[in-house]
């Protein structure tokens, strides 16, 4: 289990207005010690796979962890630019290995970008059953990782 969370805190995350991509990155800011606040502003856009089904927002969550954590703080870093790269590389075959996909819209089984894929989302409830496995399978992954 991810140090210092499990399901239940993510679904009262996702209960009390943060999206997915919001509650990976910000887990990973208190762990680094970040500006959680403006991380959560930071990720608002990337939920729901960016709102279109894309890229999963646990992933691009993660993905902002790897950054945060391995990335390059000037241009002329190369070294670790270079590990940061093959971490993300790393990270996203073993998500979608694990999980099946990286894109939300195949994760859900439904495009929410579409009022049909929307609705089944909502009947389904899928935002307080389903994605928050996804949250913690990004969380665990990353951590197993050594982030």
């Amino acid at each position: 289990m991810a140090q210092n969370t499990d399901l239940e805190k993510i679904v009262a995350r996702f209960k009390a207005g943060s999206n997915c991509a919001q509650i990976t990155a910000t887990y990973f800011a208190e762990k680094y010690g970040e500006d959680v606040e403006k991380i959560h502003q930071l990720m608002c856009s990337f939920g729901g796979g960016m709102r279109k089904g894309e890229v999963c927002g646990a992933v691009s969550g993660g993905m902002l962890a790897l950054g945060m954590k391995g990335g390059n703080a000037t241009p002329d870093d190369a070294e670790r630019k270079a590990k940061c790269y093959a971490d993300t590389i790393a990270f996203g075959n073993e998500f979608k290995k694990r999980n099946g996909s990286l894109l939300c819209r195949e994760l859900l089984g439904c495009d929410i970008s579409t009022p049909e894929g929307k609705k089944e989302f909502d009947e389904k409830d899928l935002h307080f059953t389903f994605c928050p496995r996804k949250v913690l399978a990004s969380i665990e992954l990353l951590e197993e990782m050594g982030y």
